[in-house]
């Protein structure tokens, strides 16, 4: 993929802030690109790291702790970076089209945008749920909540009112975030002087079990601390119509409905419907399908990486892990296509370990049929994450 032939450097454009393209911004950084001219366009100038998101709703770390600083990075990377939202390309005039009415052109286009929440309930049922994605929408609920939650402890067991919380959604993220905002809130009546048990909690989820893609045993464990904590297990239930204050569901043992002040939505994402609008591949649920070099099917100059990419040849569920993992070999192969060079292959590893955590500065580490839990867990965990975070943090000197 040579240059223009007028010479002038290639336009590369990276689309979305999410973790593939920090890691593309930072080697860029380490390793400046000669020939081209880099752009990045996000909506938002604060990168959230999902894997920090429940220690950050548990109140273990600050709103700084757990994002990056996109215009930072991207000045360290030699990028120019430009806050709007993309909401569709031109691939014959290789323009991306943003929301502003703002038109980016591009020789190279790398989409890292992640999911968006599938959330079946049409758009009036769909307005009563608080969906976990994107993370930046989420956060402005959740603070919400929080202020509502000690508005109600502060008014006195007297007026014998509860709080209802139910999460949708039964994978590790569901259980995570449930078991984050409990802790959290818990913490916050302590400090006021509240009863906890006003706070009533419920997680849904249309599968047989949680955390489906565990093994048995870390099933058990989540289950047993589940109980103990009293969340109230509703499996098999397909939630398919929601209101203010209720959700409704569907089951083997027929509807079911529940009252609930709160609803959080944590169940499968899709593609973003620019995505399919754009006519470029994508699988049934709407993502960018790519091959092993991480270009999207047909598209010789377009990449993608993160959640909003489907490997082809290697489908996995959607992860932080791998995010992260794309992002070197995208950058060199961004480094590569400039250069004309041949690209190289990118294949996922097969099984990686998960750290959930619990909330309360415990977590349970789970790969296979290896499974662990306890403080130690955590504390492993907070030095992975915060190690990932200070990559960020404390950029070196930019080479020339």
């Amino acid at each position: 993929m040579p240059s223009r032939e007028s010479g002038e450097p290639d336009e590369i454009l990276l689309v979305g802030g999410g973790h593939s393209h920090v890691i593309v911004l930072r080697e860029l950084g380490l390793r400046p690109l000669a020939g081209a001219r880099v752009t990045l366009v996000s909506n938002a100038a604060r990168s959230p790291y999902s894997g920090m998101l429940p220690g950050y709703v548990a109140g273990h770390y600050d709103f700084a702790q757990v994002h990056i600083d996109l215009p930072r990075l991207a000045a360290f990377a030699g990028a120019h970076f430009v806050t709007d939202e993309v909401a569709g390309i031109d691939r014959a005039a290789r323009l991306a089209l943003c929301r502003s009415g703002r038109r980016l052109p591009w020789d190279l286009l790398s989409i890292n945008v992640g999911a968006t929440p599938r959330i079946e309930l049409g758009a009036t049922g769909a307005a009563h749920v608080v969906p976990v994605k994107p993370i930046s929408g989420f956060n402005e609920r959740w603070l919400a909540l929080l202020q509502r939650a000690r508005r109600l402890a502060t008014a006195g067991d007297a007026a014998a009112r509860t709080l209802t919380i139910a999460v949708v959604g039964g994978g590790a993220a569901g259980v995570e975030l449930l078991l984050a905002m409990q802790c959290r809130l818990r913490q916050e009546f302590a400090r006021l002087r509240a009863d906890p048990q006003r706070l009533r909690w419920h997680l849904l989820t249309r599968d047989p079990d949680i955390l489906p893609t565990h093994s048995r045993r870390v099933r058990q464990h989540f289950r047993r601390l589940l109980a103990e904590r009293g969340v109230r297990l509703h499996l098999g239930a397909a939630v398919d119509a929601a209101g203010a204050g209720w959700l409704q569901w569907q089951g083997p043992g027929g509807a079911g409905r529940l009252a609930a002040d709160e609803a959080i939505w944590v169940t499968r994402a899709r593609g973003a419907t620019w995505l399919r609008d754009s006519g470029l591949a994508v699988d049934g649920d709407g993502f960018l399908r790519v091959g092993d070099t991480l270009q999207v099917a047909g598209e010789a100059h377009i990449f993608a990486a993160g959640d909003c990419a489907s490997m082809i040849h290697h489908p996995r569920e959607k992860a932080g892990v791998f995010a992260v993992r794309m992002g070197r070999p995208l950058a060199e192969n961004l480094r590569r296509a400039v250069a004309g060079r041949a690209l190289v292959g990118y294949r996922p590893q097969r099984r990686w370990l998960a750290l959930i955590s619990t909330g309360d500065r415990r977590a349970v580490a789970s790969r296979g049929a290896f499974s662990a839990a306890g403080r130690w867990v955590w504390h492993w965990k907070d030095w992975i994450d915060r190690r990932f975070m200070r990559r960020f943090a404390d950029l070196p000197e930019r080479r020339k």
